[in-house]
C-alpha cells in the first residue's frame, strides 16, 4: 500500500502541456489521460478486455451515486470492490456524486449536513454528506475517489457561487477527517482529489483554487466547468485554475469534452480528463476519427469501404469499412454501437497518447496546430 505519487516528466517551452507518470497500487498512469466513463461499473457497450486490448485504457471512473443505488455498498463489498466486481485490475477513479445530484436539481435539497435527493430509480430518499459518500467511496474501492462538492449551475449569481464555494470547502475538511478516521479497504491506498469550485467568477475561482492547494492533496482537481459556459469562459478558467494549483501534483478537469477540449485543456496545463462523449456520441452515431468528425449514418458512407478510420493504428478501426458500420446503424445492429464505441475511445485515448509524446519531444504546440483542425472538420 502505497499514496499516490506524481512524477513530472516534461513541461514544453511554449505552452503549459505537460508529459508525467501518476503512480498508484493498481498499477501507472501516463499522463496526460483521457478516462472512459465507466458509470455503473460498465463502460458503455464496451467489455473490460476490449478496453485493455483494444483501446488501451490505463484508467476508468465509476459513479458514485449510480454504484449507491445499484448494485449496492454490500454487494460490492461482498465482491472485495468494484475491481473484482468488474474484472478490472487497472486503476479506477470514483466521482462523488455531487454532479449527479447537480443534475437532479428538482429532486434535491441541499443543507449543511449534505444533500437530501430522490433516486431516479424509485423515488426513495437518501442523504450524501461528506463523511457518508467517504464511506461509500471507501467500499467502491476506488484508486483515486473525488471530494463531495456542490457544482453551481450557469449562469450563477455571484452570491450564490460563492455560498456554494464556500460549501464545498467546508464539506472538504470534513471528507479529510472522514478518511483520516476510517482505513483503507481491501488491503490497498485511496487517495483523495479536492475539486476547486467558483463558477465564472475570477476572484471565487482563485480563493477555491488557493484552498485547495493549501490542502496538499496528492492530486488537485478543476470541476464546476462544461456546464454550459462558452469554450473560451472553459479555457480561460482552466489555465487560472492551472496557473494556481501545484505544479508537482496531477491536476484532473472534470467532464471535458470534445476531442479538441482535450488539446486545449492539455496545453493548459491539465493532465487528467473523462468524459461520456465518446461513447455517448458513437453510440448516435458520431464517429471522432484522426481526418475528422462522421455522421456515420449519413447516406455517402454507404458504398465508402474505406476502414473507418485509416490514421489509427487499432486494429478495428482497420478491419472493418465506414460502409459496414454505416449498415449496422442502419439496421439497429448492437455490433454498430459496440464499435463506433471502440472506435471513439481508441481515438481518443491515441489522441492524449500523441499529445504525450509531442510534448515529450517539445513539438506539442506545433503539432496541436496541424491536427486542431483536421479532426475538427466534419466530413
Amino acid at each position: 500500500m502505497a499514496e499516490l505519487e506524481f512524477t513530472l516528466e516534461a513541461t514544453e517551452n511554449s505552452s503549459k502541456a505537460r508529459a508525467g507518470t501518476i503512480k498508484t497500487d493498481h498499477g501507472e498512469i501516463a499522463t496526460p489521460i483521457f478516462m472512459p466513463v465507466g458509470t455503473v461499473g460498465s463502460v458503455k457497450a464496451v467489455n473490460q478486455q476490449q478496453l485493455k486490448l483494444d483501446i488501451q485504457a490505463q484508467i476508468i471512473l465509476g459513479n458514485t451515486y449510480h454504484l449507491y443505488l445499484r448494485p449496492g455498498t454490500e454487494v460490492l463489498e461482498a465482491a472485495g470492490g468494484l475491481h473484482r466486481f468488474m474484472g478490472w485490475d487497472r486503476p479506477i477513479l470514483t466521482d462523488s456524486g455531487g454532479y449527479q445530484v447537480f443534475s437532479l436539481a428538482a429532486k434535491r435539497k441541499i443543507k449543511e449536513e449534505g444533500v437530501m435527493f430522490q433516486s431516479h430509480i424509485d423515488g426513495s430518499r437518501h442523504l450524501f454528506s461528506p463523511e457518508n459518500v467517504m464511506d461509500i467511496q471507501r467500499s467502491i474501492g476506488a484508486d483515486i475517489i473525488m471530494a463531495f462538492d456542490e457544482c453551481p449551475p450557469y449562469p450563477s449569481e455571484y452570491a450564490y457561487a460563492r455560498k456554494s464555494m464556500e460549501l464545498t470547502h467546508r464539506w472538504l475538511d470534513r471528507c479529510f477527517q472522514r478518511l483520516k478516521d476510517t482505513p483503507d479497504k481491501y488491503g490497498y491506498t485511496q487517495n483523495l482529489f479536492p475539486i476547486v469550485q467558483g463558477s465564472t467568477f475570477e476572484d471565487l475561482r482563485k480563493a477555491s483554487c488557493e484552498y485547495i492547494a493549501s490542502k496538499d492533496a496528492v492530486g488537485n482537481a478543476i470541476g464546476g466547468l462544461s456546464v454550459g459556459e462558452p469554450e473560451e469562459e472553459m479555457y480561460a478558467f482552466t489555465e487560472l485554475c492551472c496557473d494556481i494549483l501545484p505544479v508537482n501534483k496531477p491536476r484532473y478537469l472534470m467532464g471535458v469534452g470534445t476531442p479538441w477540449n482535450l488539446l486545449e485543456g492539455i496545453s493548459r496545463g491539465v493532465d487528467m480528463f473523462d468524459c461520456v462523449m465518446p461513447t455517448r456520441n458513437g453510440r448516435n452515431g458520431m464517429i471522432f476519427t484522426t481526418q475528422g468528425v462522421i455522421n456515420i449514418r449519413n447516406k455517402k458512407w454507404a458504398t465508402d469501404f474505406s476502414p473507418i478510420d485509416p490514421g489509427l493504428p487499432a486494429e478495428l478501426s482497420q478491419y472493418y469499412t465506414k460502409a459496414y458500420l454505416r449498415h449496422l446503424f442502419i439496421a439497429d445492429e448492437i455490433l454498430g454501437l459496440q464499435l463506433a464505441s471502440i472506435q471513439n475511445l481508441s481515438f481518443y485515448l491515441w489522441l492524449v497518447k500523441e499529445a504525450r509524446k509531442q510534448i515529450l519531444s517539445g513539438q506539442f504546440t506545433s503539432w496541436k496546430s496541424t491536427i486542431l483542425p483536421q479532426i475538427k472538420e466534419r466530413l
